[in-house]
């Protein structure tokens, strides 16, 4: 090839391995993914963290999400370290053109935002979903505003379709240049909002209309799956592109578990035979499909790679293949899959162990939700031991009958929390002053103990409380207004407004009930006071009740430090849903 290889990465939410015919399905509708599927390398025991973030830290750094800072989804742990390398600056930094469509959910403000870490395009929402406090306000899949390089942008259409349609058109500007386009979905993951027309494609015998819906969006995500490959093929780019398609942990919608986490395998509840399903240390939560359809010469497609593989490989096997190689100064906690994808022999995998595990809180908890693998036994907890050789389902808790095989796994789970705690220590700040946009701070991703947080617009309309502090990092001394808000600025409402009716423009033909109901309304809250503390300062003010905000201005020196925010209402103090935080130029 005259080319350095393309890369598409695809990527889906909430989707698991058992959401897929080709994967044993026998109602989902997904023949364009069946299809790739069957011309592509299979890895079918790959394996990634057990929720959104965690996973997407892993593929994009190839470093364990525990130790890039990135271990929860919401309050400040779902924030890449600044000094991580990025498979998106690796690519550009080797002259790759880099786009980066859909989800991020690895930071909403500076130095975090996807276009701050190697890509030069980026169209994104807010938060871990649409609707998540940082997001546009009012968003509902159906004709949003998504963030362009950090900048509001109008879309028209459906979220699933507007992220392959922009990074299609990506691709054909790039067309004759090397390109790296990441298209990251924020579907199937809830709300389930979709157009009818897909959910009526299973809503006959669907157990419910929320599988039915969430059935619908895998329905669609596979038809624009289907229109990307036919677009490479008209651009006369599929035999130089790499095409994955991932998804980034276990089922969160396509199934329903017993209370020991097991699936009764049966139509629309198909786990292929896995216990668990999002969030779950079982093998339903963290093992995925990971499709490569790699056209290069002398790579035989349609067949399986069953040895034990991790999300931490994903990086360093892409820049393998591409023939990237990284400065000397990075180092991978996974490894490269080229030499297994050649058919050749690779020792490493022969005898390796892996580890996957859930936090979901302020500090990570050694054993927690925690899988240790090594071949086909699973360590799970630190005291259940099951062989997925006999017992795929993971019924059979086999640990007093192994006692030989603990010492080997429970040593290498000491390794890799040894690896991943070294950075525990280290706080991920946001960045103040490096440039003069305003930086906004929001609840998504307030930090405590608790790891509590106002983290979507539904807590914020219901006026729900959570305290807590925002670490940041004054790049450049100089003065500050600090502007506390109780709204989104977009929305032009005042500290104390309520919102009665629904303002958000929601598509209530494609949404649920429970959903269209959260959404039509906003609580007044009669806000008394305001106070900021900041660069070892603290500031109180009354409230003006017909004002959209409360502005502190002080000087701030250069360093690390904390700020943090209170409104009082109703008899408590809670911070304020949204900060915004400009250097005056003066």
């Amino acid at each position: 090839m005259k080319q350095s290889p393309n890369v598409v990465f695809i990527l889906t939410d909430d989707q698991g391995y058992g959401d897929l015919a080709c994967h044993g399905n026998k109602k989902i509708k997904t023949p364009h993914i069946d299809q790739l599927h069957s011309e592509s390398i299979r890895f079918t025991d790959f394996h990634v963290g057990t929720t959104c973030a965690p996973t997407r830290a892993g593929l994009l750094t190839g470093h364990y999400c525990n130790s890039t800072g990135v271990w929860h989804t919401i309050g400040g742990r779902s924030l890449l370290r600044e000094d991580e390398w990025t498979i998106a600056q690796a690519f550009k930094e080797s002259g790759y053109r880099t786009g980066h469509f859909g989800k991020w959910h690895l930071g909403d403000a500076q130095p975090f935002r996807p276009h701050e870490r190697g890509f030069e395009k980026s169209v994104y929402h807010g938060g871990g979903g649409i609707g998540n406090t940082p997001d546009s306000w009012g968003n509902d899949y159906f004709d949003d505003t998504y963030f362009v390089n950090g900048e509001p942008v109008s879309f028209k259409g459906y979220c699933t379709d507007v992220f392959f349609r922009e990074g299609m058109q990506f691709i054909e500007e790039h067309k004759d240049e090397p390109f790296f386009c990441y298209i990251a979905t924020n579907a199937p993951h809830g709300p389930l909002n979709v157009e009818n027309h897909y959910t009526e494609l299973y809503l006959d015998e669907a157990p419910n209309e929320s599988r039915a819906r969430f059935y619908g969006m895998v329905t669609n995500i596979d038809e624009n799956v289907g229109l990307l490959r036919d677009k490479l093929e008209a651009l006369g780019l599929s035999e130089n592109t790499i095409v994955v398609f991932m998804t980034d942990n276990g089922s969160c919608g396509g199934v329903d578990l017993d209370k020991d986490d097991h699936v009764d395998e049966k139509d629309y509840n198909h786990n292929s035979g896995m216990r668990g399903k999002k969030g779950s240390p079982y093998e339903g939560g963290h093992r995925v499909p990971f499709i490569l359809h790699c056209p290069l010469e002398c790579i035989k497609l349609d067949r399986d790679i069953k040895e034990l593989t991790s999300y931490v490989d994903f990086m360093p096997t892409i820049l393998d293949l591409c023939q990237i190689k990284p400065p000397s100064d990075r180092v991978f906690h996974g490894l490269s899959l080229k030499d297994r994808i050649d058919e050749k022999e690779q020792p490493e995998l022969q005898n390796r162990i892996v580890v996957s595990d859930t936090q979901r809180q302020a500090h990570p908890i050694k054993w927690r939700l925690s899988s240790v693998m090594k071949e086909n036994w699973r360590l799970v907890n630190g005291n259940e031991l099951y062989d997925l050789s006999v017992d795929p389902a993971q019924k059979n808790n086999i640990i007093d009958q192994k006692p030989d095989l603990l010492p080997s796994l429970k040593a290498a789970y000491e390794e890799w929390w040894d690896l991943v705690s070294e950075q525990y220590h280290r706080d991920t700040p946001f960045a103040l002053g490096e440039t003069e946009e305003t930086v906004i701070l929001t609840t998504h991703d307030i930090r405590n103990e608790a790891s509590d947080a106002v983290w979507n617009q539904t807590q914020v309309r219901s006026g729900e409380s959570v305290n807590g502090y925002w670490a940041v990092d004054i790049r450049r001394a100089g003065r500050y207004r600090i502007e506390l808000r109780r709204w989104d600025r977009s929305t032009g409402y005042n500290l104390t407004q309520g919102i009665e009716g629904d303002d958000s423009g929601w598509r209530k033909d494609c949404i649920r009930d429970c959903h269209k109901r959260s959404y039509e309304d906003g609580v007044a809250l009669e806000i008394k006071w305001a106070r900021l503390h900041l660069c070892n300062e603290s500031h109180y003010t009354d409230v003006n009740a017909n004002a959209a905000e409360v502005s502190f201005v002080l000087d701030c020196p250069v360093g690390e430090t904390q700020l943090s925010a209170a409104f009082y209402a109703n008899q408590k103090a809670f911070a304020p849903y949204y900060i915004y935080v400009t250097l005056l130029n003066e």
